[in-house]
């Protein structure tokens, strides 16, 4: 299958539960798709807090840390920035995008985003997914959410973006981590018509023939 002919973007803040964003690349790639991806600063120390691991700040050596990360995979076309490019191609209107999906996103971003400021690369792109009317879904990792963070969330909202909390169901018999996981990953996915997750899906209620 040739790689899709426009990138998706996928940002990464520095919100706890990074796996989110391990697995979306991972079957992004394994589907061939182009992605742009961009971490936050932030990001950085959240992977070393987290798992104990330094993330390259070098484009190419990112790339490759993203690439063993997900399962070794090397299909798909990956491109990494640094956060702080705000001159990269992902920071103009003018460069075509399936969309850009941020996850997992902080309550920092999330209110940067609502407040239309752009500090880094990140937050750049997805303000132009906005301004230009593109698709941007948001997976926002955190709990619980004071009332600064609703009206935040709200107000993207209402500006067309797609909200999608990490939370999970139950109804497809998780048993593993990963399977809570990739079902978040694919409701976001799904808010960009993308299907390449392959999860047990709700086909409605299946009535016992033996119950009254």
């Amino acid at each position: 299958m040739s790689p899709s002919p426009k990138p998706l973007i996928l940002g990464v803040s520095g919100a706890s539960g990074l796996i989110y964003a391990v697995r979306s690349l991972k079957f992004l790639l394994e589907a061939n798709y182009r992605i742009e991806l961009v971490a936050s600063k932030s990001a950085y120390m959240v992977w070393q807090a987290e798992n104990n691991i330094k993330m390259p700040a070098d484009p190419e050596l990112q790339g490759e840390f993203w690439r063993e990360l997900a399962g070794g995979v090397t299909t798909g076309q990956l491109t990494c920035h640094p956060w702080q490019d705000v001159g990269a191609n992902i920071a103009s209107g003018s460069f075509r995008t399936l969309g850009m999906v941020v996850i997992p996103c902080s309550m920092s971003t999330v209110a940067k985003l609502a407040a239309g400021l752009s500090s880094d690369l990140l937050e750049r792109a997805a303000d132009v997914q906005i301004k230009e009317g593109r698709k941007l879904v948001i997976v926002p990792r955190e709990t619980p959410f004071s009332l600064i963070h609703l009206r935040n969330l709200t107000a993207l909202a209402e500006a067309g973006v797609r909200i999608v909390p990490a939370i999970p169901a139950w109804y497809h018999h998780p048993q593993t981590i990963e399977d809570l996981v990739d079902f978040v990953v694919a409701r976001a996915l799904d808010q960009l018509e993308i299907d390449c997750i392959p999860i047990n899906r709700w086909q409605g209620h299946r009535q016992n023939k033996n119950s009254d």
